[in-house]
C-alpha cells in the first residue's frame, strides 16, 4: 500500500509540473525574507531564518516554492523547502467548470512536496481557491500525505490567505497560513497558524516599485511535528523584499 500511495503522489507530482514547458505566464513573484525570534520549540529557542520565495500564475495554475534556512544561536544550522504546484481543472475544461464570477473561482489538482534533512514528504489532493471579498486570495486545499523518514501517512488541510488594506496613506498586508493535520499512530494531530503582519516602508519612505516590509510573524503551532503537549507560541521580528 505503501509503495502505491507513493506511485500515485509522485505521478500527481509529474502531471502537476508538466504544463510549465508550454506555460503562459501571466505573474510571478519573488522575495527574501528575514525572521529573528526566540521562542522557537524542538530544539535552540533562539533562532533566524532567511527565506527564498517564488510564487508564479499560469494559464494551466500556479506554482509556490519556498527555502528556509534556518541558524540556531547555538551553532545549529537546517534548511526546509516546500515546493507546491496546482493545475487548474477550469483550464483543463476550458473555463466550463467554474462558471466566471462564481464564489469558487477555480478548482485545482494540488501536489506539495517538502523537505529537510533526510526525510521527504509527498501531498496531493484537490484544492479551490475562493473569491473573498477584500482578499488578495483566499485558498484551501486538502491533501492526502505519504510521510517520509518512516512517520505514519495522514491526511492535512491547508487554508492560505492574504489581505492588503490600508490606514491614511499606509499600505499594509496581513497573510499566511494554517496547517492541520490528522493523528495516527506515532504523531499527534497538528495545527501550525502562523501568519504576517507587515508595513510597506518601501514604497511611503523610499518609493520603490516593489514592496519592501517590516513587522513581525506570529506562529501557533500545537503538538509541534507531532509531538503531543509541544505548542509552539513564537513571535519574530520581520524584514521582507520584494524584487
Amino acid at each position: 500500500m505503501l509503495s502505491r500511495n507513493f506511485s500515485s503522489l509522485a505521478v500527481i507530482m509529474g502531471v502537476l509540473a508538466a504544463p510549465a514547458a508550454m506555460a503562459e505566464q501571466k505573474w510571478s513573484d519573488a522575495s527574501v525574507t528575514y525572521l529573528n525570534g526566540n521562542k522557537y520549540e524542538v530544539g535552540d529557542d533562539s533562532r533566524q531564518v532567511m527565506t527564498f520565495e517564488h510564487a508564479s500564475g499560469h494559464d494551466w495554475g500556479t506554482t509556490f516554492f519556498f527555502m528556509d534556512y534556518l541558524m540556531s544561536d547555538n551553532g545549529t544550522k537546517e534548511h526546509y523547502f516546500e515546493l507546491s504546484p496546482r493545475l487548474s481543472l477550469n483550464y483543463l475544461t476550458k473555463g466550463k467548470l467554474v462558471p466566471e464570477g462564481h464564489f469558487i473561482k477555480d478548482v485545482y489538482l494540488s501536489g506539495t512536496m517538502e523537505g529537510g534533512g533526510k526525510a521527504t514528504n509527498y501531498l496531493g489532493g484537490v484544492g479551490v481557491s475562493l473569491d473573498v471579498p477584500k482578499f488578495k486570495y483566499f485558498n484551501v486545499d486538502l491533501y492526502q500525505a505519504n510521510n517520509g523518514g518512516g512517520k505514519d501517512n495522514d491526511q492535512q488541510a491547508t487554508v492560505t490567505w492574504a489581505l492588503p488594506f490600508q490606514i491614511g496613506s499606509a499600505e499594509f498586508l496581513y497573510d499566511g497560513f494554517l496547517d492541520a493535520s490528522t493523528k495516527a499512530d506515532d504523531h499527534a494531530a497538528e495545527t501550525n497558524f502562523t501568519s504576517q503582519l507587515k508595513w510597506n516602508m518601501g514604497k511611503q519612505l523610499f518609493h520603490t516599485k516593489k514592496p519592501v516590509y517590516v513587522g513581525f510573524e506570529y506562529a501557533h503551532w500545537k503538538n509541534k511535528f507531532g509531538i503531543d503537549g509541544v505548542t509552539e507560541k513564537n513571535p519574530s521580528f520581520l524584514l521582507k523584499a520584494h524584487f
